[in-house]
């Protein structure tokens, strides 16, 4: 298992404010969400050329297949992965509308913009919707079908989800896909994904997952535990056991060995007034781990020496979404490109004066770790809804 790291700025009771810190550029990169829906931001060909010049983000998500971003990444070589939108499914579960949905959004464009994976629809399984959910996999299929007919075999093909798609999801060792959706969707998505070498996209958020007892877990620093009482396994990060439930519940349907990606994290910078832990240093920090977490090759405690394909939720922050403060503070750069908090993705070192940290209890000394169920109830409500950081498609 992982050991947490221990971080520079430790937020004790008292107020900490870290300024100027100065932070070596990481030497492996990261992928960032692209979201659009704010009035203020720069103009696609000025954010590929930003991302291209001054970061070490190699890869981008984005949430439709907008002809202005996706073009202005032609010849940059950051991968991207569009998304084909949830009411575009109806029509790629049908070979016909699957040839031409390819014709449309990726050939005019492929291979001068390296377009690595297309996702379909966005978090489909939490919308209730009958009809899209029973179009989902074979939306899937016949994309890929489309893709490979076009000659675009390197293009993978998958759909995010939220946490919700799994039950028991704490503690990881009896987390198992929902009933139902077990043998009808996740068995033969699993199937595909496996047979064309495709990932299997999860939202994993310890943000809607925190209270102010739980906050040390969910940023992963020095923390009591959470103990997994089947396996045994000692929990000290939020982010690791969410992994871990994933895999679990792909165990029980024997696909273990299908790619996890992690298609949005992160944390935001501001909340509604007096919410602990919530500030850019929390933000700076927890993102600063899960890049150091992804791609360290440290893995999990049910997947050892495995790195993490991650998207990092989100680029800037978004004025425009609606729902709580937080929903429109998830950014990493203002819209001059200035950064909100620095975690070693510049190409040189910045400078950055961070707000000060919000105030949260020291984590005691000496104490008992949480058995699991102890802990359930504030993990599971880091199930995303649509009250959380997803755009939706």
């Amino acid at each position: 298992m992982a050991t947490p790291p221990r971080h520079g700025c430790m937020l004790r009771a008292e107020v900490v404010m870290c300024i100027f810190l100065v932070i070596a550029p990481l030497s492996t990169a990261i992928g960032v969400n692209y979201g659009t829906k704010g009035d203020n931001l720069p103009s696609p060909a000025k954010v590929a050329a930003f991302l291209v010049t001054r970061t070490n983000i190699d890869r981008v998500k984005l949430f439709d297949t907008n002809p202005d971003i996706v073009r202005a990444f032609a010849g940059t070589g950051i991968s991207v992965m569009v998304t084909a939108g949830n009411g575009d499914i109806p029509g790629l579960a049908t070979q016909t509308g699957a040839d031409s949905w390819v014709a449309t959004n990726i050939a005019p464009y492929y291979p001068a913009t390296d377009i690595s994976l297309v996702a379909v629809g966005n978090e489909i399984m939490d919308m209730a919707d009958k009809n899209l959910i029973g179009k989902l996999v074979p939306a899937m299929q016949n994309l890929k079908d489309a893709l490979v007919t076009a000659g675009y075999n390197k293009i993978r093909v998958s759909t995010p989800s939220s946490l919700s798609i799994l039950v028991d999801s704490q503690p990881p060792s009896a987390a198992r896909f929902r009933d139902v959706w077990d043998d009808a969707i996740f068995t033969p998505m699993l199937q595909f994904l496996r047979q064309t070498k495709s990932p299997l996209i999860v939202n994993m958020y310890p943000y809607f997952g925190y209270n102010s007892d739980t906050l040390p877990y969910a940023l992963a620093r020095p923390n009591p535990g959470v103990l997994d009482a089947g396996s045994g396994i000692m929990y000290t990060s939020m982010f690791e056991a969410q992994l871990d439930s994933v895999y679990s519940a792909m165990k029980k349907l024997g696909f273990e060995d299908v790619e996890i990606l992690v298609g949005e994290t992160g944390w935001p910078t501001k909340a509604v007034d007096g919410q602990i832990g919530v500030s850019p240093a929390e933000a700076a920090e927890y993102n600063k781990y899960i890049i150091r977490e992804v791609s360290s090759g440290s893995g999990t405690p049910l997947m050892p020496k495995r790195k993490f394909e991650t998207y990092i939720f989100t680029l800037f922050n978004e004025d425009l979404k609606p729902g709580p403060v937080a929903e429109r503070n998830f950014g990493m750069f203002q819209p001059d490109f200035t950064p909100m908090y620095d975690i070693g993705i510049m190409k040189d070192p910045v400078k950055t004066t961070s707000a000060p940290a919000s105030v949260v209890p020291a984590v005691p000394q000496k104490v008992t770790a949480m058995p699991m169920v102890a802990a359930a109830n504030a993990l599971e409500a880091g199930v995303p809804t649509k009250a959380n950081g997803s755009n939706n498609a």
